[in-house]
């Protein structure tokens, strides 16, 4: 081990963290593009966001029974508020796996748990990635391409279907608008159902000869990714990609949060109303599993929805040496293609 540290001293770089910013070097002009580029990227994805929360029927929660669910889970560990619970149900059809999730919501499509597992030649025990992909997402195309790419390499990939996404969104809503609202009970009840049901997944693969995992989680997904890493320690490496890690900002500072916050204070709910949660809820408040040299952290130099000081703070609280700078807004496939560029180089 002495040794090992020591050759890890020697190969280390001067800074507690390695932060690539490549782009440093780019010509002004194509720097001045990239961040107008992200501007209004960033800016047309928060207006639709809060012109389709605005539209939502109001179910926020008033303070007294928000004081009422805090003080339910207050003694409550992480592992006993994400617990391991068997899979109910499970059926597999083709590459499509859906069983009873184990956190019920009022939304009957919701309570079905989904995901879809594209398996290499090498069968269920082949080493496995689990994609966890972003708010609001809407389609799999990218994650079936990039499936495709792990399956030639030997790898299984799984495409999680996480709370109020895809074929889970009930009716007459758009995919993962429920997922994040001014309802704050249901938005810990929704993150609580998907780490839960991610575990499941890894269980299910282990059952079937799995011991080796791979972790991509973007935004909301990284959110989920970086609890469910206090929770699993299994995994071969982990991207999280401009992951929501500290909600009080995410909620009361986010231009994506502008309506939610709104109705937050038409019912007299002020900033701080989710640090007496945050045991269980902040990414911030529970070291790693994993080792933190396995985890590879992105930030977009131009996010301001996470911005760059937000996952700084997150890297050094972690202890997290791989934080990469790229040259985009919080939307945006820059982050992506250097995590696959990484990936391949690792083997």
């Amino acid at each position: 081990m002495a040794r090992l540290a020591k050759e890890e001293a020697r190969h280390a770089p001067q800074e507690e963290r390695r932060r690539s910013r490549e782009h440093d070097f780019e010509a002004p002009m194509m720097r001045s593009y990239r961040q107008l580029t992200a501007a209004f990227m960033d800016g047309a994805c928060c207006q639709l966001i809060n012109f389709v929360q605005r539209h939502l029927p109001d179910r926020t929660n008033p303070p007294a029974e928000l004081d009422k669910y805090v003080a339910r889970c207050r003694s409550l560990t992480r592992q006993e508020f994400y617990s391991k619970e068997p899979i109910n149900g499970l059926k597999i059809e083709g590459n499509r796996l859906s069983w009873a999730s184990p956190i019920e919501s009022r939304f009957c499509e919701n309570n079905i748990a989904r995901a879809r597992a594209f398996i290499s030649n090498r069968g269920w025990s082949a080493p496995t990635v689990f994609f966890l992909h972003a708010l609001m997402s809407a389609s799999e195309i990218g994650y079936r391409r990039i499936a495709h790419r792990f399956n030639q390499n030997g790898w299984n990939a799984v495409l999680v279907y996480l709370p109020f996404h895809y074929a889970r969104t009930p009716a007459g809503y758009v995919s993962g608008t429920l997922a994040l609202t001014s309802e704050l009970i249901r938005n810990a009840e929704t993150i609580r159902q998907a780490v839960m049901e991610t575990r499941q997944l890894l269980e299910l693969f282990r059952s079937r000869g799995a011991d080796r995992f791979g972790l991509i989680a973007t935004s909301y997904g990284g959110w989920i990714g970086s609890l469910l890493l206090s929770l699993e320690e299994d995994f071969e490496f982990a991207a999280l990609l401009q992951p929501l890690v500290d909600m009080e900002d995410a909620i009361w500072n986010s231009p994506a949060a502008a309506a939610i916050r709104s109705r937050l204070r038409q019912h007299l709910i002020e900033p701080g109303v989710s640090r007496p949660h945050a045991h269980l809820l902040s990414p911030f408040d529970q070291k790693p599993l994993v080792d933190p040299r396995r985890i590879h952290l992105l930030a977009g130099e131009f996010d301001e929805i996470v911005p760059v000081r937000t996952l700084e703070r997150f890297a050094e609280t972690w202890e997290v040496r791989n934080l990469e700078i790229v040259p985009q807004g919080h939307f945006g496939y820059v982050a992506m293609n250097r995590v696959l560029r990484r990936v391949k180089v690792l083997g």
